[in-house]
């Protein structure tokens, strides 16, 4: 087996964003330290931010709306970003979207207006690679179990995730990776208790 090595090895808070470059053939490890926390995620090429995810195109390519190993992370246009190399959960979320002020408040009431949410945090994180809010597009919940009911509608529940159990992608090209670590209470996406991850760039 061929030796890596780190390049990048940081916690990320709970609650908090957290965004870098993975260059082409590096792997990032997210893992869950404590196990049923739920991570969004968006990717985008480093030379062409346009070049962004796409939730449709990887999901028709795949014939699958979950995510697991073997799974390829695509554009619009056909590039591949990343790819699941490795999957200790083996089910991730490409539908539920990332939670927002506006849907806090239209699913749980208006008294969760003033929480912080996902999309804030992508917000945060996109500032600092020159984008804004139209350039952020429906997003993966990684660890995040979304289980299609009978009837087509989705459910959000208890997360498959235990502590240390951990996705792996190989960027295919140089990648932009955006990061809210969920803080979202109002759902059991994170057990109601938000907790810090890890993300691990290894080459």
């Amino acid at each position: 087996m061929t030796s890596r090595t780190t390049v990048l090895d940081e916690i990320v808070p709970a609650r908090s964003p957290w965004s870098a470059v993975v260059a082409a053939g590096d792997q990032l490890e997210i893992i869950d330290l404590h196990g049923n926390q739920a991570v969004d995620c968006l990717l985008y090429s480093a030379a062409d931010h346009t070049d962004r995810y796409s939730a449709q195109a990887t999901v028709a390519a795949q014939r699958n709306i979950f995510l697991t190993t073997g799974s390829v992370l695509l554009t619009d246009t056909g590039t591949a970003l990343m790819t699941v190399v490795a999957d200790d959960v083996g089910n991730h979320d490409t539908i539920a979207g990332a939670c927002s002020q506006e849907s806090n408040t239209l699913r749980y009431g208006h008294h969760t207006r003033h929480q912080h949410a996902c999309v804030e945090n992508f917000l945060a994180a996109a500032l600092h690679w020159g984008l804004g809010k139209r350039d952020l597009v429906s997003n993966i919940n990684w660890f995040m179990n979304v289980p299609v009911e009978a009837d087509g509608t989705l459910g959000i529940v208890d997360g498959l995730s235990a502590p240390g159990k951990k996705v792996t992608l190989r960027a295919e090209v140089d990648t932009l990776v955006l990061v809210s670590n969920c803080p979202q209470i109002n759902n059991p996406c994170n057990g109601f208790d938000p907790t810090p991850i890890r993300m691990v760039v290894s080459r």
